[in-house]
């Protein structure tokens, strides 16, 4: 697809819009907007403009529509795929202002909120009235969760609770063509037509640009119990994760830390609160939580009993909330932790939870192979796994080049033969598109291109994201 240049008209249409001081053409902001998390991105868009209502967004799309503009939707640009560079220029629309939780419904258990909202805000909101969103990103205290929206985000307690789409009911969107929809009802049920909002969830901001979230809520569980418990070997760790649920146990969270993983994140944020045993190759964090610490601990019991059976050290029972914000704070720092000590690459895998095993082993094999080394971490529960490749002693060219391509390809091929996919929670966004040969036939490419025609048929919306 061909783009037009914005030109001053343009620009002044823009300002008739959203008003001369929420729209933004100097250095400054342009090299703000045009990177997020993503590895050393950086995507000038030409203007960058801050919108309020629905109306005005419909408006900005109308224009950008007419006049062939490419357009960008971000959030908090915490993204690590790159759905939110503006690679073709043009227009990055800023959702910062749409920052309102609308309506807490306890009656219904549901809210209705502004993608611009924190979720660790939200969560904090509802928790104050007893009700519960378990979504929870690693990134929960800066994510937009019109973010989350947009790649159906995870956390620690989607093992138990389910990810972000299990808690959408209902969408305000505008469409690339400046029209304002509703994608379904504010209810638990729906049977009526097709679910555009799960369509929409997970769309990485190429089918529409959400304004209203309408979300189901749960009661906020009363009692949760953390352990931590040390492996010998990194296998085991993975081993176990399918154990316990085949015993019958459902954690809160089950989150795998290699030994590296936690050794780079303890010096990072300077915490002590992991001593870590020589011959220990991984931890695994598990929490249970409900209404009954009777129930709960029983559970850990029995879980640590079943550890027992493995070759593991002395295992860790946080006893206080604080320490439990300590490990849950190490867990959540690793990323961040790795990306400012190495050169590196993540990789957002994720395959039948009984797989792990396998899949660690392969990663493990491909660094022999490759010569690289690598620091693995997630959320095992579901088996989800985050692989950091690490440049070490490669080459630039190597680094950067079809070496490591190679090394992604077979990566990810090995997820595909074991049923998994190439991305769990982060999207495909920029970084990953060359890849979804390895896990869609042509058809479904096809399809799902064809679904993004219909919404949007000029193609202007977040152009160049999830497929090549």
């Amino acid at each position: 697809m061909k783009f037009n240049k914005i030109t001053k008209n343009s620009i002044l249409l823009l300002q008739q819009v959203v008003g001369e001081a929420y729209v933004f053409t100097d250095t400054e902001n342009l090299n703000k907007y045009g990177q997020d998390e993503t590895d050393f991105h950086l995507y000038l868009p030409e203007t960058v403009v801050k919108p309020r209502t629905p109306e005005e967004i419909a408006a900005i799309l109308t224009i950008a529509n007419n006049e062939l503009i490419p357009v960008t939707v971000r959030g908090a640009g915490t993204g690590l795929t790159g759905g939110a560079l503006p690679v073709r220029g043009g227009i990055l629309i800023s959702m910062e202002r749409f920052n309102k939780i609308l309506d807490i419904d306890t009656r219904n258990l549901q809210a209705t909120v502004e993608p611009g909202v924190i979720n660790e805000v939200f969560q904090n909101a509802v928790k104050e009235v007893g009700l519960f969103y378990p979504p929870d990103p690693a990134s929960k205290g800066s994510c937009f969760l019109g973010g989350n929206v947009a790649e159906s985000s995870g956390g620690p307690k989607c093992v138990k609770y389910g990810t972000t789409k299990d808690y959408i009911l209902n969408l305000e969107v505008v469409l690339p063509t400046g029209e304002i929809i509703y994608t379904g009802a504010n209810t638990l049920k729906n049977s009526t037509g097709y679910n555009l909002t799960q369509l929409m969830v997970g769309s990485e901001g190429t089918l529409g640009v959400v304004t209203k979230i309408i979300v189901k809520l749960i009661p906020f569980p009363k009692h949760d119990l953390l352990m931590l418990v040390p492996f010998k070997s990194i296998e085991q760790s993975c081993e176990f994760v399918s154990e316990v649920f085949r015993a019958g146990f459902t954690p809160s969270g089950m989150e795998m830390m290699e030994r590296d993983a936690l050794i780079i994140a303890s010096k990072f944020i300077d915490s002590l609160a992991i001593y870590m045993e020589d011959d220990i190759e991984a931890h695994l964090l598990i929490e249970v939580d409900g209404n009954d610490i009777d129930v709960l601990t029983k559970d850990m019991e029995a879980i640590a009993e079943l550890a027992s059976k493995y070759e593991v050290g002395e295992l860790l029972f946080a006893e206080s909330a604080a320490q439990k914000q300590e490990l849950f704070k190490l867990r959540r720092k690793i990323n961040e932790a790795v990306r400012a000590t190495t050169i590196s690459k993540e990789q957002d895998t994720v395959v039948p939870r009984a797989e792990l095993p396998k899949l660690m082993k392969g990663v493990k094999a491909l660094g022999v192979k490759y010569n690289f080394k690598s620091v693995c971490y997630g959320h095992a529960g579901d088996g989800n796994l985050h692989i950091r490749l690490i440049k070490g002693e490669l080459t630039d060219e190597q680094w950067n080049g079809d070496y490591m391509k190679n090394v992604i390809a077979e990566l990810f091929t090995l997820c595909k033969q074991l049923k998994g996919t190439i991305s769990g929670e982060h999207g495909i966004g920029w970084v990953q598109k060359g890849y979804t040969p390895i896990v869609f036939s042509e058809k479904e490419i096809e399809i799902q291109k064809n679904i993004k025609k219909v919404f949007d048929p000029n193609g202007i919306l977040n152009p160049d994201k999830m497929f090549v």
